[in-house]
């Protein structure tokens, strides 16, 4: 490890392991820190992702690639299911990935384009000099290190203190986070080519519960429900309840417990000398909670502003705002609908959720398009959906202007 690097980015995960090969992929000098000593682990997602955005970044292998999804089943309260096909089944439904090899390959990509990479390797501070960051101090193997930067890319998870070092309010209430537990269990004997979402508040008050396939008949079982949501009754006590009612026979041989942001975007993701990426950002999707592929996009916008930046001898805020614009103009966009679609779903009673199942029950998902779904949710249940008519305008004219 050496004293000085162009770029330094803080956390191994998609978001870091992009920004840091698509920043050496330009020639610059990156170091790829990682506080844990195994890159991917522990898993704190259901490893959905959909196929073609993920093919933008990294071809698939079969290696991280556990089941091939042809879509997905959502079940209403009251057990009513809507089939959906993969093309409209949301951005989680795909690929089944396994992110303890996937997250690894990630980093074994950026370690090939020229960064340098350490695990077991904390950022303990940033190294703040006339207000611009211009590095970290880091803690690695018992022993502290001071290692200077032109640019620090903090991508380190919902707990992110490199941004709160920076001066950036990264703060959540407990409404605006996902408070989840999934099991990696044994003997689910489901269809292995659909994932299953179960929803309703007597199952997961204000969030879902999730069955992904992986292959033989393994599967994450998991939930996510707001935080806010979480008094006497946890979200593993939903999710153990679950299990022993629809999962009996099943066995549990890994527990994962974590936290997802679906607050929507924050104020700020840049100061002088500093991008935020991933979760750092709050880049999830709000209603879902995935942020795979968004975390990958933002860190290539990252890396290639960084590029830009170190090239203009310029890392300012204003420079850096390049960084900003871009992934507020696209991914900041979807989490902007996304956050509608929450705020107007966490209202609904499991009779409003059975009102729009019903609505579509009969429907036919694989003929179907995203307008012709929003369409046919919105005609059947618009007293219900009128909080979200202007998002329904926006899609249906976006996907007419394409």
């Amino acid at each position: 490890m050496k004293d000085k690097y162009d770029v330094i980015v803080v956390g191994a995960g998609p978001a870091g392991s992009i920004a840091a090969k698509t920043a050496a992929k330009k020639g610059l000098s990156v170091l790829l820190i990682e506080k844990r000593q195994e890159i991917g682990d522990p898993v704190r997602c259901a490893e959905g992702v959909s196929k073609i955005a993920l093919k933008k970044h990294i071809e698939p292998d079969p290696r991280w690639i556990c089941a091939d999804m042809k879509g997905s089943k959502i079940f209403s309260p009251d057990g009513t299911s809507i089939h959906m096909a993969e093309e409209i089944a949301g951005g989680e439904v795909g690929y089944v990935l396994e992110r303890k090899i996937f997250d690894r390959a990630l980093a074994y990509e950026s370690a090939k384009a020229g960064a340098e990479v350490m695990v077991k390797t904390r950022a303990t501070d940033l190294i703040i000099e006339k207000g611009s960051v211009c590095g970290i101090k880091a803690m690695h193997l018992g022993q502290e290190y001071e290692i200077r930067s032109k640019i620090v890319i903090g991508a380190d998870g919902m707990e992110s203190k490199v941004g709160r070092w920076a001066g950036i309010d990264t703060s959540l209430k407990p409404s605006d986070m996902e408070t989840c537990v999934q099991y990696l269990m044994s003997g689910v004997n489901i269809d292995q080519e659909y994932c299953q979402f179960y929803v309703g508040r007597k199952v997961a008050p204000c969030g879902y519960i999730w069955i992904f396939p992986k292959g033989g008949n393994m599967a994450n079982v998991g939930i996510g429900i707001l935080g806010s949501e979480s008094g006497s009754k946890r979200a593993v006590d939903y999710l153990n309840d679950f299990v022993e009612e629809k999962l009996p026979e099943a066995s549990i041989i890994e527990i994962d417990y974590g936290g997802v942001p679906v607050s929507g975007s924050i104020e700020r993701t840049i100061t002088n000398g500093l991008m935020l990426v991933g979760d750092a950002a709050r880049q999830s999707d709000p209603v879902t909670g995935g942020g795979i592929i968004n975390a990958m996009d933002a860190g290539e916008m990252a890396g290639e502003v960084a590029y830009n930046a170190i090239l203009a001898n310029d890392v300012s805020t204003k420079k850096l705002q390049e960084y900003e614009d871009q992934w507020r103009a696209t991914i900041g966009k979807a989490i902007d609908n996304g956050l509608i679609v929450k705020d107007t779903f966490v209202k609904f009673t499991d009779e409003d959720l059975n009102s729009l199942a019903h609505s579509l029950k009969d429907v036919n998902f694989n003929k179907m398009s995203l307008i012709d779904l929003l369409y046919a949710l919105f005609k059947a249940n618009k007293k219900l959906l009128w909080d979200l008519r202007v998002l329904f305008k926006n899609v249906v004219k976006n996907e007419l202007d394409l």
